[in-house]
């Protein structure tokens, strides 16, 4: 069965999802700076920021629109939701008990003449589609910032609902 039938099963677990998927979650990522990965509260996961930070610590840098193309940019959001998703299972325990994608925002580290940022997030908001089927769908914006930290290409935030 391919990933997008999966998607489209909610019997299917996310677990099961990332292995048709070919992805092994890596450990959580940890805070750059004097804050906490996730805070939970009523029901709500709140996720902090992750960036494109590849298992070995190797960052994804440069300006979308100038020298990074969309494309690659819609990789390094993607690689961000892996890093998301694997602070959302070192907050639960168990990514089923995600009940719901709540929001994203994602932050695109943009040219200023570049405007194609939702194509960019989409890297982000697929990935958790393809993972956690109807419950991935959510509401989002996607916006361009004149740096972020590192000169990373793009940095997500989510809210999560969970069980």
């Amino acid at each position: 069965m391919s990933a997008s039938e999966l998607a489209a099963r909610p019997d299917v677990s996310p677990y099961d999802r990332l292995a048709a998927l070919g992805i092994v979650l890596p450990a959580a990522p940890s805070p750059i700076a004097n804050f906490v990965t996730h805070v939970s509260e009523g029901g709500l996961l709140f996720l902090s920021g992750q960036g494109p930070s590849e298992a070995d610590g190797t960052l994804h840098r440069g300006k979308v629109g100038a020298d990074v193309t969309v494309q690659s940019a819609y990789a390094h959001a993607r690689l961000t939701g892996i890093n998301l998703i694997a602070v959302m299972e070192a907050a639960l325990g168990d990514l089923r008990r995600v009940r719901r994608i709540v929001k994203l925002l994602g932050m695109v580290n943009a040219a200023s003449d570049f405007g194609d940022h939702p194509a960019v997030i989409d890297g982000c908001s697929d990935l958790m589609r393809a993972v956690f089927g109807d419950r991935g769908t959510h509401a989002r914006s996607a916006v361009g910032f004149g740096s972020l930290p590192n000169q990373i290409t793009v940095e997500i935030e989510a809210i999560i609902a969970f069980d």
